[in-house]
């Protein structure tokens, strides 16, 4: 298999992870690849109309996208534990933690791109809008860290994952003031050897 990466994508890192946990990285080429939202890229726009990372290549040649779709797709080529549980309650809580970490992830970007403008064409109130969703997102996480336990699922993953990019590209806010559980169950997933591997930094 062959997966659209970049090294500082908290998307890609979600894939990588999955496949760290059950088994499967060496089954798959890390193929670098630059997407930006305001620079064409016609190679990975012709495996992937949206043109983002991370996109999948399987051994069939089928492409996917994008990051739920690819994880949930090397969870079905395994037999250990899953990351996504069978349909239940425990499924339902898995995807609904993805959903709540995903969104944090989709607001921070926005904020990003929106600093990335020239300051006379940046919105402060688009970037506050923002920045809201992610304070009452990571509040949310606050109130249900003590029920996430060790347990490793799509939402865990997806959680850390959105925790570690915040660190990355946000330190200066600072999410842990106010949330002592979910810095503490931060602290023990980001351990993982998975999460340890992937831990994002900028290009030298």
């Amino acid at each position: 298999m062959k997966l659209r990466y970049s090294a500082t994508s908290p998307y890609v890192r979600k894939v990588v992870v999955l496949a760290l946990e059950t088994g499967l990285d060496a089954r798959i080429e890390r193929v670098p690849t630059a997407a930006a939202p305001t620079k064409a890229n016609p190679e990975i726009a012709a495996e992937n109309p949206l043109a983002k990372v991370p996109s999948l290549t399987t051994d069939d040649g089928q492409h996917l996208y994008d990051s739920p779709v690819i994880c949930e797709y090397l969870d079905s080529l395994h037999d250990g534990a899953r990351a996504f549980p069978t349909p239940g309650p425990l499924r339902w809580t898995a995807l609904r933690q993805q959903a709540l970490a995903d969104g944090i992830l989709d607001a921070a970007l926005l904020i990003r791109y929106e600093m990335s403008r020239p300051a006379d064409r940046q919105w402060a109130d688009w970037s506050a809008g923002q920045k809201r969703k992610v304070t009452q997102a990571l509040d949310a996480l606050e109130a249900e860290a003590s029920r996430l336990g060790d347990q490793v699922t799509i939402g865990t993953i997806a959680i850390g994952c959105a925790l570690g990019y915040l660190d990355f590209r946000f330190a200066a806010d600072d999410w842990r003031r106010g949330r002592p559980t979910l810095a503490a169950w931060y602290e023990k997933f980001a351990a993982r050897p998975s999460m340890a591997a992937t831990q994002p930094k900028d290009p030298a």
